[in-house]
């Protein structure tokens, strides 16, 4: 565990960000995040509003790690990375795709409210004719389906070819009903986990109940990187590294846990920088070639002014700083 600075410390050198968002993704249009620089470099602090200080806390255990402690050295060099197709039309994903140059994944958006099975299914076939038959394609339905609802999404699906589908339904059990009954169907869909990891057990269950083929993690709501490294190993489940919808900074951290990975078989969802209409990273953290390489992220000082948020937002993510930085304090307040 990291040893934690104190609020001053931290605060110190902390900016908040407002990042425009080139189309809307998980209903923002703009992303704001707490960045912050401790003795070891810069750290990413940027919870969802609606999280409670408790929940929030482990994205800033996250934050920190990375700004005073150290990451586990990498096993590899390369990180191979997947397309985040958001739920447009079909007729904007090749403009979407164009934005993930070299990347030979793509995660499909779905289950977006408003919008029917049909405008999904028109969505993936239009990214399996941009993307070819060699392609892999998963989609993401963020916990929206009911079982019955998902059989029947994923028995259209099916047919172009899905790497696996990321938390169709919302619970643990769910998963593992659908998951029997997919098989049941002969329907071959792997399904991976998602949002039901967000505390360190999540995963150790979702493999205990046979509810998931994959888990995803991401660092910050796990705790930081060396705290997701242990809980993937203590799940004994094939991972993927997905993002938070962070900036480069944030990115950076995800990119450490995955070539930091004893093994690593499917594309991590690391790309979404390219979401973003600026970041605030001089050179931003975008793949080339579909492959990012770690190492540790600068902002620029320019950028992050450009950027600030309003002096409002400054001090509604200072307070909760301080708040979440109380929580980590407490005793078994850590991840």
């Amino acid at each position: 565990m990291t040893d934690l600075p104190s609020a001053d410390a931290l605060l110190a050198r902390a900016h908040v960000v407002s990042t425009p968002m080139r189309v809307r993704f998980r209903g923002l249009d703009t992303r704001e995040a707490m960045l912050f620089h401790g003795p070891n470099g810069w750290g990413e602090f940027a919870p969802f509003a609606e999280y409670d200080d408790v929940e929030a806390a482990r994205w800033l255990a996250a934050g920190i790690e990375a700004a005073w402690g150290t990451w586990p050295e990498p096993v590899r060099g390369e990180v191979p990375v997947n397309a985040t197709v958001p739920a447009v039309g079909p007729d904007r994903v090749l403009d979407v795709l164009a934005r993930f140059p070299g990347c030979r994944t793509a995660k499909v958006k779905v289950a977006e409210p408003g919008q029917s099975l049909g405008d999904d299914v028109d969505r993936l076939a239009a990214v399996r004719d941009a993307l070819g038959p060699d392609a892999r394609i998963r989609i993401d339905a963020n916990g929206a389906w009911d079982v019955a609802t998902a059989l029947e999404a994923l028995g259209r699906a099916a047919p172009y070819g899905l790497e696996y589908a990321e938390q169709p339904c919302a619970t643990v059990e769910e998963l593992a009903t659908l998951r029997t009954s997919l098989a049941h169907k002969g329907i071959n869909v792997p399904i991976a986990a998602d949002e039901s990891i967000r505390k360190a057990d999540d995963p150790l269950r979702v493999a205990q109940l046979g509810a998931a083929d994959v888990v995803i993690v991401k660092v910050a709501p796990l705790g930081g990187v060396t705290r997701a490294l242990e809980v993937v190993d203590a799940c004994g489940l094939p991972a993927v590294v997905s993002s938070a919808l962070d900036t480069s900074v944030g990115i950076a951290a995800g990119v450490a846990l995955a070539a930091a990975l004893p093994m690593l078989d499917h594309a991590c969802g690391l790309g979404t920088v390219g979401l973003f209409a600026e970041d605030v990273a001089r050179v931003p953290l975008r793949a080339v070639d579909g492959i990012l390489r770690p190492g540790r992220v600068e902002p620029s000082i320019e950028r992050l002014g450009r950027l600030a948020a309003s002096p409002d937002r400054t001090r509604w993510w200072r307070d909760r700083v301080e708040r979440c930085l109380a929580v980590l304090h407490r005793p078994g307040g850590a991840p």
